[in-house]
């Protein structure tokens, strides 16, 4: 007979089994100006563990550009940089390639004031990194999916099932 607690404890492990989850991916949108998120990233210097996406199909994403020796870092979710980088390459699956070359991109705007010219050709190259599998992957210096939740989420699974054998 199954004592009143391995089936609440059952039912428990059904329910989370089965929750939907199509919450958004987290990222960590900061910057090379912030402490930690640079080309060595640290998110204790950062201070958070990230940020969910606005969208629930997003994904994270890092943005390394380069001139000369001087490389500029910013990691974001994708559809907070849609809206204003025209240069996000066509193929957004997990890895990283080269800007799209735009040729519009370093037109100017007809306008008199300096600071609101758009053209934006001062990089000499321009990297995309796009990861989804994985929350706050965009942390990984070269390669993405190091796995660590889905390990955590077997091990967890395997430590529920060995005390289900317990119990029984």
């Amino acid at each position: 007979m199954i004592s009143s607690k391995s089936f609440i404890l059952s039912i428990v492990l059904c329910v989370l089994l089965f929750i939907n989850c199509s919450e958004a991916i987290w990222c960590y949108r900061c910057n090379s100006a912030t402490p930690g998120c640079g080309e060595k990233f640290n998110w204790r210097g950062i201070g958070y563990l990230g940020d969910p996406c606005p969208e629930d199909d997003d994904v994270c994403v890092k943005v390394i550009e380069r001139k000369g020796t001087i490389e500029t870092y910013t990691r974001d979710c994708l559809s907070s940089l849609q809206g204003f980088r025209t240069d996000i390459p066509a193929d957004k699956y997990e890895g990283c390639r080269p800007a799209a070359k735009d040729l519009n991109l370093a037109h100017y705007v007809n306008t008199s004031i300096k600071e609101l010219d758009v053209k934006r050709n001062h990089f000499d190259s321009t990297t995309f990194c796009f990861c989804f599998l994985d929350h706050r992957c965009n942390s990984a210096p070269t390669s993405f999916g190091s796995g660590i939740y889905q390990k955590l989420i077997v091990s967890l699974f395997l430590g529920v099932t060995v005390l289900l054998r317990k119990l029984f």
